[in-house]
């Protein structure tokens, strides 16, 4: 589906950003990051509920925990911590293959 795949590129590239960002960068790549997640989950959600699909649920419960580490880690980076917001980043690219089939 090219809308899909197209937002998962988008995805692909906004993370590994996020991994290559410099201490001062961080902060902004984390931002555009969370733009993109949430917008990006709203837009699954609707496609899945169009569609039927039958993991829904389950998908759904996988982005949810996704965007409630964000919100931890934002608030983490916010004072001070990076660390968090760069193991934030790996796991997401580890996890994304595996969400993504």
């Amino acid at each position: 589906f090219g809308p899909m795949d197209a937002r998962h590129e988008e995805f692909v590239s906004l993370v590994a950003a996020l991994l290559h960002a410099s201490n001062v960068e961080l902060p902004q790549r984390l931002a555009a990051l969370a733009t993109h997640l949430r917008e990006h989950f709203d837009e699954e959600d609707r496609w899945m509920t169009e569609t039927g699909f039958p993991a829904r649920h389950c998908h759904v419960e996988e982005h949810d925990a996704v965007l409630h580490s964000l919100e931890q880690v934002q608030a983490l980076l916010t004072n001070g911590d990076s660390s968090e917001c760069r193991r934030f980043a790996r796991e997401l690219a580890r996890w994304f293959p595996g969400h993504a089939d």
